[in-house]
């Protein structure tokens, strides 16, 4: 939950920042947000894998002419 508030975080800064300047984000920004956004994944995936894994074999097992 941790990476969700610091998402949640930079998405508000990102917002207030845009709401102020008239010229819109910088590039900076975008690639912070889109570095975030990647790590989240990453640990989505690192934490949820296995047992995504798991579920998808149990399902396939399930399936008639399964394994």
């Amino acid at each position: 939950m941790n990476s969700f508030a610091t998402l949640a975080t930079l998405v508000a800064f990102a917002k207030d920042r845009l709401q102020r300047e008239e010229k819109g984000a910088t590039a900076v920004e975008y690639g912070l947000m889109v570095g975030l956004i990647a790590a989240v994944i990453v640990g989505t995936v690192l934490l949820l894998g296995g047992q995504l894994n798991d579920l998808f074999t149990m399902v396939t097992d399930a399936l008639p002419g399964g394994n």
